[in-house]
């Protein structure tokens, strides 16, 4: 089977390479026509291809299942052991698996593309540039798993077991944040290749009304399943207690977030006002470019971080990517006709939208550069060091706590010049500086975390007060679901606000039977059981917890070892809360069940999930049918 698998792969590559040569050859000899033969050939080549690479999937998957251990992929990420949802969930737990499960996205959405109302609108040259452009994407995917990144490699004679899945991977996390990562990176490839097809044919702006779905779709994936499931996925099983430690590979997902969020905000101010076309092509390619980038810091080993693939061969050609995609983005959008200005005035909505643009591509970069740093630091030292997160927390919080700010007042001005409902914009800054002074009161005194508190309660109230007040926003889905969304962000930010600096943490050692208090709770440790299993064996502790003389709840925090793992692994628990949310992790245990367990009191950090919900939900209520647009309807 590694045979037929590899050969699809290789079939692939062909027809991708012959029809995206055979489609620039005949752009080349056309003299302008609009009609493009080839272009046919290609939609039938990439839904050949579609069928293929499924084939090569299930593949890879029925291995999996099967736990043939002939192949190399099943034998370093399954074991005997391993729970069937964990071994089909494998199939992106590796490099080769990922990069392949990436590939095979990219070719669903192509294929949806194919059949969608807007892309049989499309021009005949458009839709040829369009595959031009996308085939190449997919060819690069196609040379690494057909090059050092195989998943198809053979081992002769087969083991008779793998090594197993990493422990840290065997989560619910597992199986919806890599997939809804890659959807969001995937995502990007389509509005990225049609916005350089349209520049190339002289059409600069239609392709921000066609893409807008798939843009917002991919944009609520990178947020939803990369970001925010990946820091709930750090905060359950990494039992540290936080949920962001801006470590190189969250960095290297939250960059792609930064940028496409700076170009939703640029994309809305170039449907408006007809301006930012040039700004909005380089935008929404680096959206794609930086989920290649992200996946260069993942798997070529430049980094150390907790969880990269390790380096096996893609680095360089995935550089080599990034480099060339820049050189190209860049080269094709400085060969367009020139922008209007796109602000009348600062003191506007659309400036305000600016000032959050300039500081989120300020974040992208600060973030990229001190990911990278221990890289660039190499040029002048031979003992290049790491940025912490004190770095970050110092350089990044006051830009998001600023940004915060303006989420709370932008909603009051008016489109071009000035605020449109002055008594609303004086009642948000009121609620904004009565809550500081409140919080203050209340003992809250780290300036940045009071700030972008009261930013979080300014912000909801603001957005909720604009929902009531605006009568045309609530007719429309689009209207309330933008607000919405940015209620959701509110909330974020007022969980962030509290749940870092003020969270209460303490280590202790507990003899069973033993009670002791923290902070305002009360901790009973009353059981300790041993549930052994052919591949792993659960040490548990039991934990009730009590507030005065009312039980809350009994914790169970686990110590887990894997048969084929030496080191053991704490398994969470929690008492949920939307105020302080108990966390409880063990660290170590002792022949008489003497337990040390770390004990975390959390505030309102369940704020930052319920709001993320909400960031997701208002972001496909945005979502809807997008009108087919011709290029002579776009100019004003």
């Amino acid at each position: 089977m590694q045979y037929i698998g590899f050969f699809t792969l290789l079939v692939s590559l062909l027809i991708y390479v012959v029809l995206g040569l055979a489609f620039f050859w005949e752009a080349l000899r056309s003299g302008g026509s609009d009609r493009m033969k080839s272009v046919a050939w290609m939609e039938k080549g990439h839904v050949a291809c579609f069928v293929i690479l499924t084939l090569s999937s299930l593949i890879l998957l029925q291995a999996l299942w099967m736990k043939d251990y002939s192949f190399s992929y099943v034998y370093r990420y399954t074991d005997d052991f391993l729970p069937q949802v964990y071994r089909l969930s494998a199939f992106w737990a590796g490099q080769a698996g990922s990069m392949l499960f990436w590939l095979w996205v990219m070719a669903v959405m192509g294929l949806v593309w194919i059949y969608s109302p807007v892309y049989r609108g499309l021009p005949e040259k458009t839709k040829g540039y369009f595959w031009g452009f996308f085939f190449m994407v997919q060819a690069f995917f196609l040379l690494m798993l057909t090059g050092p990144s195989n998943p198809f490699l053979i081992l002769d004679p087969a083991p008779v077991s793998g090594r197993g899945l990493n422990p840290l991977l065997q989560n619910v996390g597992m199986i919806f944040h890599p997939p809804m990562t890659f959807l969001g990176y995937a995502g990007f490839t389509i509005p990225a290749c049609l916005a350089l097809a349209g520049w190339v044919t002289g059409d600069q702006r239609s392709w921000l009304f066609q893409t807008r779905n798939w843009v917002l779709f991919a944009w609520i994936m990178l947020t939803g399943g990369g970001i925010l499931l990946g820091g709930w996925w750090a905060y359950m099983e990494l039992g540290w207690g936080g949920y962001w430690a801006w470590d190189p590979v969250e960095n290297a997902s939250l960059i792609p977030w930064l940028v496409s969020t700076a170009f939703l905000h640029t994309a809305m101010i170039g449907k408006q006002r007809n301006t930012l076309h040039r700004s909005n092509l380089i935008l929404i390619c680096l959206s794609l470019i930086t989920c290649f980038f992200a996946t260069f810091l993942v798997r070529s080993n430049v980094i150390d971080s907790l969880h990269t693939f390790g380096g096996t061969g893609v680095g360089l050609p995935l550089m080599i990517l990034i480099l060339v995609s820049l050189v190209f983005t860049f080269f094709v959008a400085l060969t367009g006709k020139g922008d209007r200005s796109a602000v009348d005035s600062f003191w506007s909505k659309q400036g305000m939208m600016i000032v959050t643009v300039w500081l989120l591509l300020a974040l992208a970069i600060i973030v990229a550069m001190g990911t990278m740093w221990p890289v660039i630091s190499r040029l002048w030292t031979a003992s290049p060091l790491g940025l912490g997160p004190d770095f970050y927390n110092r350089v990044c919080l006051p830009l998001f706590t600023f940004m915060a700010v303006i989420l709370c007042v932008c909603p009051w001005f008016k489109w071009r010049d000035g605020i449109k409902d002055k008594n609303s914009f004086f009642i948000v800054c009121l609620v904004f500086i009565f809550t500081m002074v409140g919080l203050w009161i209340g003992g809250i005194r780290l300036l940045l975390p009071l700030a972008a508190a009261a930013s979080g309660v300014a912000g909801m109230f603001s957005m909720l007060l604009y929902i009531l007040l605006t009568p045309q926003v609530r007719k429309k889905r689009v209207g309330w679901g933008v607000y919405l969304l940015h209620l959701g962000i509110a909330m974020i930010v007022f969980g962030v606000a509290f749940s870092g600096p003020y969270q209460d943490s303490r280590e202790m050692v507990m003899p069973k039977g033993e009670r002791v208090g923290f902070n305002q709770f009360d901790f009973h440790y009353v059981e300790f059981e041993e549930i052994i299993t052919p591949g792993l064996a659960i040490y548990e502790a039991r934990i009730n917890v009590y507030k005065g003389d009312e039980r809350l709840g009994t914790l169970t925090p686990q110590r887990k070892l894997y048969r084929n793992f030496d080191s053991p692994y704490a398994e969470v628990s929690v008492i949920p809360s939307l105020g302080n949310e108990i966390y409880s992790t063990i660290l170590a245990f002792d022949q008489e069940k003497t337990i040390t367990v770390k004990l975390n009191i959390t505030p309102l950090v369940n704020w930052i999930w319920i709001g993320s919900f909400m960031v997701c939900l208002a972001g496909f209520a945005i979502m809807g049918r997008v009108r087919v647009r011709k290029v002579e309807d776009m100019d004003e």
